[in-house]
C-alpha cells in the first residue's frame, strides 16, 4: 500500500516530535526529526511555486535539496523560500544521513540551530498557500 503525501501535516508532526523528544533529553533523535521536519516544509512551501514542482525535488534530502531548489527557485514568489536556502547556515550540518549516526555524533551537532529553523520553516508554511 503506497501512503500519500501530505508534507504540511508531516512537518508540524515531526517537529511536535522532536520538541517532545528533546524535553526528554533524546537530543540525538530529536535532532533528526528538526531536520525531516525542515524539510517537509521546505517541500510543502516548494510544492506551491510551479517552478519547483518537480518529482526529483520532491524525493530529495538536504543538502542536495537545497542545490536543486537554489537551481529551480525562480519569481517573486519563490524570494522567502529561497532566503532561507541561500543562508548558509541554515540546517548546516545536518542531513539525512544523520538517522544511522551514533548519537554522541548527534549530540555534537547544532541541536537548538536546527530546532530554531525549523520552527521558523515549519511557522512560514502559512505564507505560502
Amino acid at each position: 500500500m503506497a501512503y500519500s503525501i501530505d508534507m504540511r501535516g508531516a512537518a508540524r508532526r515531526h517537529l511536535d516530535a522532536a520538541d517532545k523528544l528533546a524535553l526528554a533529553q533524546r537530543e540525538d533523535v530529536a535532532g533528526y526529526l528538526y531536520g525531516i521536519a525542515a524539510e517537509c516544509a521546505v517541500k510543502a512551501m516548494a510544492q506551491t511555486l510551479p517552478c519547483a514542482r518537480d518529482k526529483e525535488i520532491l524525493m530529495a534530502h538536504f543538502p542536495d535539496l537545497r542545490t536543486l531548489l537554489r537551481e529551480a527557485l525562480t519569481g517573486r514568489t519563490a524570494v522567502p523560500l529561497l532566503r532561507i536556502l541561500e543562508n548558509d547556515a541554515y540546517l548546516n550540518e545536518w542531513e539525512i544521513r544523520v538517522r544511522y549516526a551514533p548519537s554522541r555524533e548527534v549530540r555534537n551537532k547544532p541541536l537548538n540551530g536546527w530546532a530554531e529553523q525549523a520552527r521558523r520553516t515549519v511557522n512560514m508554511m502559512g505564507e505560502f498557500a
